[in-house]
């Protein structure tokens, strides 16, 4: 009997032969596939990963080590990237009062509904209600007309991460809608428009690099329309994501130009000497970002994490059977992670050993963990190791030798390989429309549309209206920077007007 066969024997028998007995008695697995139902298989997936754990309010949710781990390396490159752009750190209080709130009345108009409100302390009423912010702008730009005296004070560049709160009506799901969440925020002010939009810019590439180099989600970037940007702001600027089983769309992150909205005199009174208003502007990168990455690659055992976000890049488990020598294997594994580590590649040993071989490795495989290492005693006799990957499943041996560089290339190409299929499966689901019946029948078809538009807030308007369902209305999700050539001539596929832009439209969350 081969090495691989007498493994098989022994532990995936458990998680084969038994299969059944293992999952009823430890809850293994996954109870919804993600074809079948795909909000059941997306909340199941997230408790049983042990990324997040249901707290007693409604729309709130624990954010568990395994979730919280890839929000810090992601932050960690952020904050990396806007230090060197000369970004300060800061943290401002939770609290707004209603008067502040309400100066920028527009902007309020968006987030009103939503807003959370503290009107007692114990039992005592307070002399001013006090809104949990529900994001910053209100509570930040006050200060920066206090902070900006003279051309010397600009640029202000300030950056948090922070919580806040919107209470979200709609059902809540975690990561995607909910009621508090974490999220990053920067607030700029330049003296001119053209810094304001390189700045603009630049903040939209860094998020760009965080979907599609970090969490290996493809991503689409472009400009919101007047109806959809963010209240109050000159323009907004997104990177989109798309979800293919549920045909919906996802605004991954923004990057907003306020231009003069919220520094003019009648609001927060951005000015210095001998000169008029100054130009502001900020980007955030928000809560669904995680809930993104699990939607585009999880699978029907659960999680599948990039490499590069992936709390533990690797798992050794020992593969002890019959009369091998089982203190020889678990000094084995042990020594295994230690090279890894010491090599920078985040690794761990599973050593319990109340569980068998083939249990561990469906736990793993929920929890998502990009490269698995099996090591039994004929992997010491022949020194090697097997791996397999979590992504497609394949399985290889590798020699101890040369086993960091190995492991290494391993996980590129599972990173790569990530990004690769997220994308093709995407570009599968973008369908062009130029007529209304194409667009109708492509929505019907959950596709990322594609549309020649006149660009006209009432026709928008109009397309939400004759959209309207039970699964929501469709809207656009962006105008994408990089145009499709439009052709002399080509219409509105809404108005019959003439086109102006390519715009990409769908439901959204």
């Amino acid at each position: 009997m081969t090495d691989a066969e007498e493994r098989n024997s022994e532990g995936i028998s458990s998680y084969g032969r038994r299969k059944k007995v293992v999952r009823k008695e430890t809850r293994l697995g996954l109870s919804h596939g993600k074809d079948e139902d795909f909000g059941k298989w997306y909340s199941e997936v997230l408790v049983n990963s042990e990324m997040i754990g249901y707290y007693d309010i409604s729309g709130c949710y624990i954010i568990r080590h395994w979730a919280v781990v890839i929000w810090d390396i992601m932050k960690e490159f952020f904050d990396k990237e806007i230090e060197e752009m000369e970004v300060e750190k800061c943290m401002f209080p939770l609290f707004v009062t209603s008067a502040v709130l309400q100066k920028e009345k527009t902007h309020v108009a968006g987030f009103e509904p939503e807003v959370a409100w503290v009107t007692k302390a114990g039992k005592s009423d307070l002399d001013v209600d006090l809104a949990i912010r529900p994001t910053s702008e209100t509570v930040i730009y006050p200060y920066f007309s206090k902070w900006i005296r003279n051309h010397h004070d600009l640029p202000m560049k300030v950056n948090q991460w922070c919580n806040v709160v919107r209470w979200e009506f709609s059902n809540p799901m975690p990561f995607i809608r909910s009621r508090e969440f974490y999220w990053q925020e920067g607030h700029t002010a330049f003296a001119t428009k053209e810094e304001a939009d390189a700045e603009v810019s630049e903040i939209l590439e860094l998020y760009r690099q965080i979907y599609e180099e970090f969490l290996a989600v493809p991503v689409i970037k472009g400009k919101k329309s007047e109806l959809e940007k963010f209240a109050g702001a000159l323009y907004t600027c997104s990177i989109e994501a798309f979800i293919p089983n549920t045909g919906r769309g996802i605004q991954g992150a923004t990057s907003h130009c306020l231009g003069q909205n919220f520094s003019a005199k009648e609001f927060f009174d951005i000015t210095f000497q001998n000169e008029k208003r100054r130009r502001t502007v900020f980007g955030r990168i928000p809560g669904p970002t995680i809930g993104v990455m699990v939607m585009v690659h999880g699978d029907d055992k659960g999680l599948v994490l990039p490499p590069k976000v992936a709390s533990q890049q690797v798992i050794v488990i020992p593969v002890p059977y019959r009369d091998a020598n089982t203190q020889e294997i678990f000094d084995a594994c042990a020594a295994t992670v230690k090279t890894l580590r010491k090599a920078g590649i985040r690794a761990n040993v599973d050593k319990r050993d109340y569980h068998t071989p083939g249990w561990k490795y469906s736990y793993w495989e929920m929890k998502g963990v990009p490269l698995r290492i099996e090591i039994g005693p004929k992997d010491l006799t022949n020194n090697q190791v097997r791996a397999v990957r979590r992504d497609n499943g394949a399985k290889m041996d590798l020699s101890m030798v040369s086993l960091v560089e190995q492991v290494k290339e391993l996980l590129d190409k599972i990173q790569e390989s990530l990004f690769d299929s997220a994308k093709q499966r995407r570009d599968a689901c973008i369908q062009v429309a130029r007529t209304w019946d194409e667009f109708v029948e492509a929505l019907g078809q959950k596709k990322l549309i594609l549309a020649p538009w006149c660009d006209e807030e009432e026709v928008e308007k109009d397309v939400k209206e004759r959209t309207k369902g039970d699964t929501g209305a469709a809207k656009t999700l962006c105008t994408p920077f990089d145009q499709p050539e439009m052709h002399e001539g080509t219409k509105c596929f809404a108005s019959g007007k003439l086109a102006k832009k390519w715009s990409y439209w769908g439901r959204s969350y």
